[in-house]
């Protein structure tokens, strides 16, 4: 109870001082920023400081050019394609229902939606990057991701401006049909930060969620991803297993996994 009326507090201050189209566009902004980089530097600073070598995936390290090389051009396309794509899809958002008022929504409301988001952005996904994987668009478009065959947390977002329009779709096909609460869009790009920059870490830690969370794939699966070469590689999911075992583009990670065990 205390929580809830905390929260409520809160968002009345928010939607008191800020206009929605702010709070939907510069906050997102701002909220998004905040999670991808507080959560992506630590497996920087892991992987240069030579930390937590143990529960590293790959034993190569990425030099500091390559590491700053990813930091400058994130920044540049988070301004240059995130920001206006976010100022420009507001209408559309809004038309779908997208509200910011109180009451804020209930928490099974929020978790089922959320959840909705997780199981369509997955399946969109999946099927988006199976494409990407496809020898034109790969040597055009997503080779440049596959830059960084050793990912660490911020290569998560490291991609060409087109392929960020194409999967950034995944992530808000979800939320476009549904009109959420705001509060709930800014919960569903947290937590899709968190998991995306968790995928590509490089580290698979004990405490890692692959390891309690049933068919979710995790840095493990995805490191996988990124060094095996680019026709040959599979686990094409974002955030779940079971699609790349349905469609049995997991094979040659459920090999590799037989023999290491």
């Amino acid at each position: 109870m205390a929580m809830a009326s905390l929260l409520e507090s809160g968002w009345t201050y928010l939607i008191t001082h800020f206009s929605e189209f702010q709070l939907a566009t510069l906050g997102t902004f701002i909220i998004h920023e905040s999670v991808f980089f507080l959560s992506g530097l630590p497996s920087l600073c892991f992987e240069r400081a030579d930390l937590f070598n143990k529960y590293k995936i790959q034993k190569k390290c990425n030099t500091p050019d390559a590491q700053g090389k990813c930091i400058m051009r994130l920044i540049l396309y988070h301004f240059c394609v995130n920001l206006p794509v976010m100022i420009v899809s507001y209408p559309a958002f809004r038309y779908m229902g997208l509200r910011s008022s109180l009451p804020l929504p209930s928490w099974s409301v929020i978790l089922s939606q959320i959840l909705f988001y997780f199981i369509l952005e997955d399946f969109v996904f999946y099927w988006g990057h199976r494409v990407l994987h496809t020898k034109w668009l790969y040597k055009h478009v997503h080779s440049i991701h596959h830059e960084y065959a050793t990912p660490f947390g911020l290569t998560s977002e490291y991609a060409h401006p087109a392929e960020i329009l194409f999967l950034g779709f995944a992530t808000i096909i979800g939320p476009a049909l549904t009109g959420p609460h705001l509060f709930t869009l800014w919960l569903w790009v947290i937590l899709r930060v968190l998991e995306t920059v968790e995928a590509h870490s490089g580290y698979h830690f004990p405490w890692s969620p692959a390891k309690f969370l049933p068919l979710y794939g995790g840095a493990e699966f995805h490191d996988y991803h990124h060094r095996v070469l680019y026709t040959k590689s599979g686990n094409y999911s974002s955030t779940f297993i079971y699609m790349d075992w349905l469609f049995g583009t997991d094979k040659g990670y459920r090999k590799l996994k037989a023999l290491e065990e």
